[in-house]
């Protein structure tokens, strides 16, 4: 995202990031966002022209929305001298994703905090930042298919049972653990969704062999990234998690699902602001 002052007061959007992307201020989510932080920091009378550059894709369950969102945000801020704090830019950021992918706050925190986060709470905001274990790896790969988090969040069930809440309870409790430690083993069993991964999985061809295939070559555990369809594992090291991508990636082709991937670490530095002259700080100020 580069922004720039304008004469006109509002957001413009000079570049919108992907054909497939509105060219409305009122329907992007970066420009939506940079709206919200000016009327929260009484600054509707300034104007700023946005740049965008999406790096992830469109409707892939990789919280593209959020990054836009953030990005505007933080770019609003900035532009304004950073009247506004985590909590008021992840609010303002959230007036742009519930439009689009329902209101939370999953994707939004940690690409503005960082690390890996847990939301405990929207109103009020509270959330509980944990530093990722070094060895961390993720393994994202993405099937050449679009699904839209309506449709994604359109099957899922209404209600559950007893026995799945509480298995679900114990399994995201373990997860924390593991991150909180740094005791990666944990994990193993752990990424259990016993909730939307069974609904969705219909929607997704090949996930479930690209899954048993990522299992099968050492992962920690697998699932669905976001709402789909890119799918997502979790390996201890650089070298399980090659060989967890290439049988991914394999397994979709088998399932005739042209797909690709990457591997990534967590990033613990969240959102940041690059100046004109090459300096870098920090999206939230102390």
């Amino acid at each position: 995202m580069h922004a720039e002052r304008v004469d006109t007061p509002g957001i413009r959007l000079v570049e919108r990031g992907h054909v497939d992307l509105p060219s409305d201020p009122t329907r992007h989510t970066s420009a939506i966002a940079a709206t919200e932080v000016l009327r929260r920091a009484g600054a509707t009378s300034i104007g700023l022209a946005l740049r965008i550059r999406k790096g992830l894709p469109l409707a892939g369950g990789q919280g593209g929305s959020a990054a836009s969102a953030i990005a505007g945000a933080v770019a609003a801020n900035a532009m304004l001298e950073h009247p506004l704090g985590a909590n008021e830019l992840l609010l303002a950021a959230l007036v742009a994703e519930e439009r689009v992918a329902g209101r939370h706050l999953d994707n939004l925190a940690p690409a503005l905090l960082g690390g890996i986060v847990l939301v405990r709470s929207i109103d009020p905001v509270t959330t509980v930042r944990f530093t990722a274990p070094e060895s961390l790896r993720i393994v994202l790969v993405h099937p050449e298919m679009r699904l839209r988090t309506a449709e994604a969040r359109a099957v899922l069930p209404a209600s559950i049972d007893r026995a799945t809440s509480v298995a679900q309870a114990a399994a995201v409790s373990t997860m924390i653990a593991a991150f909180a430690t740094g005791n990666l083993a944990l994990l193993r069993g752990a990424i259990d969704d016993r909730i939307a991964e069974p609904a969705r999985a219909a929607l997704l061809p090949g996930f479930l062999r690209a899954k048993a295939a990522a299992l099968d070559a050492g992962a920690l555990g697998a699932s669905i990234a976001g709402g789909g369809p890119s799918a997502f594992a979790m390996t201890d090291g650089d070298a399980v998690a090659q060989i967890t991508l290439t049988a991914m990636l394999a397994a979709y082709a088998a399932s005739g699902v042209r797909a690709t991937g990457r591997i990534a670490r967590v990033d613990d530095r969240g959102a940041r602001i690059t100046k004109d002259d090459g300096v870098e700080m920090p999206a939230v100020q102390a």
